[in-house]
């Protein structure tokens, strides 16, 4: 009865904090800049139509609802998969089963994943639905489906992989988490080489540029910076989507620069060149290195403080969630849970270093361009391709914005030509 209790509350609770978020979403309309940028070039009003205003308002009310609500749906998840009795019901079963461990743990850990995995679909399936209904998202749903599960696969045997090491020092006791930290250094290295080789081809198709006088400009401006880069793909994204993007992701012999096909049809090459300048300043002023530092950095702060947070739990309330002892593999949803609340408890401080960084690439590309011509229309027709919240809401701007806003990088492109035209 205790738990049947305790599962409504958790349902409540998240309820009364969807309602208070789409409260919170609807009135913060976004595309209000301040009276100071008002009929500017950073005000959106000047470039977007009253339609795409209008659109723009209800997506991003929709886009910070859903990211807000992302956590405490999967928080639910596993409260009630951990309460529920669900968990510690299929560990039983197998456990009785005559099958032996190694196949009854990867067993147990589909099951938690999957479970997981269709419970949080309904969200994952309206998010498609209004980028798809506001004409961001371009993809057939049978191709949503397929890297739905594709993303499912991935996840599934990173999850099985890092649960049978964890759960295997936890059972040994004493500082497990220092263990874990360490092993976890050369796994992130691992995984950022491998990003772009091995994951991404597996979600989008890559070729070679195909504008060779474009990709000429490309590596000449980095070579010029230093960026050792013989090649510069082109990522098929026009099949999935209307936004425009570029990056430059892993390391060593797999660094690479990747620009989207949309922007080579929507955007000029002054403003794709002003988008390659800002990535390679990435790559210059190792962004990509101190990102791996970072993440190292606070993958040992989570880890402490999580395995203080499992290990009072697991002594206080283990008996009532079904868990016999710290090392029990019935705790994985307790983990996960506490991993993904404390991971989003961080945002704000991982995202305000993500914005110095992304400020600071930009003021390179200007540097080493000369100009920042091209870069004001470059935003504007980023925006206008996925109706953007210009200037994002406090609480927006703390958890979900990992860039400084488009009303802050347009004043900032215009105070450097100021500058360079004094």
């Amino acid at each position: 009865m205790r738990t049947k209790a305790l599962i409504r509350a958790g349902v409540i609770a998240v309820a009364v904090y969807a309602l208070a978020m789409a409260v919170y979403v609807w009135h913060t309309s976004p595309n209000e800049v301040p009276e100071a940028y008002r009929g500017t070039a950073a005000d959106p009003g000047t470039f977007f139509t009253a339609d795409q205003l209008r659109e723009s308002a209800e997506l991003n009310a929709a886009r910070n609802w859903i990211f807000f609500m992302s956590g405490p749906w999967e928080w639910l998840i596993y409260f009630v998969l951990l309460l529920g009795g669900a968990v510690r019901g299929w560990k039983d079963k197998l456990d009785r089963t005559r099958l032996p461990g190694w196949i009854r743990f990867p067993l147990f850990v589909l099951l938690v994943d999957a479970a997981a995995f269709l419970l949080y679909l309904p969200l994952w399936i309206f998010s498609f639905a209004v980028s798809k209904s506001y004409g961001i998202s371009t993809q057939p749903v049978p191709d949503w489906i397929r890297d739905k599960l594709v993303e499912f696969g991935v996840g599934y045997v990173t999850m099985l992989a890092v649960t049978a090491v964890a759960f295997g020092f936890i059972s040994r006791g004493g500082r497990w988490w220092l263990r874990l930290w360490l092993l976890s250094i050369p796994f992130t290295l691992f995984m950022m080489y491998v990003q772009p080789v091995v994951i991404d081809p597996l979600y989008n198709q890559f070729s070679r540029l195909s504008d060779a006088h474009l990709e000429g400009r490309i590596l000449e401006l980095a070579e010029h910076a230093g960026v050792p880069t013989d090649r510069v793909y082109e990522a098929n994204m026009s099949e999935k989507t209307n936004a425009i993007n570029a990056y430059v992701n892993g390391i060593g012999s797999s660094l690479r620069i990747v620009l989207w096909d949309t922007m080579l049809t929507k955007l000029d090459e002054d403003e794709i060149l002003i988008i390659v300048a800002h990535e390679i300043g990435h790559y210059v002023m190792h962004h990509l290195e101190w990102s791996a530092v970072g993440a190292v950095g606070s993958s040992l702060v989570l880890l402490w403080l999580g395995s203080r947070l499992y290990e009072w739990i697991v002594r206080r309330w283990g008996n009532a969630l079904g868990i016999r002892k710290p090392g029990d593999i019935a705790a994985l949803p307790l983990v996960l849970l506490l991993l993904s609340a404390l991971s989003f408890v961080s945002l704000p401080v991982t995202n305000l270093v993500s914005r110095q960084a992304e400020a600071a690439a930009d003021r390179y590309a200007y540097e080493l361009i000369g100009s920042s011509e091209g870069a004001v229309t470059m935003h504007h027709k980023m925006a206008i391709a996925s109706l953007s919240d210009i200037d994002p809401p406090l609480l927006v701007k703390w958890f979900r914005s990992s860039h400084p806003s488009d009303l802050e990088r347009i004043v900032e492109a215009e105070r450097f030509a100021s500058a360079a035209d004094a």
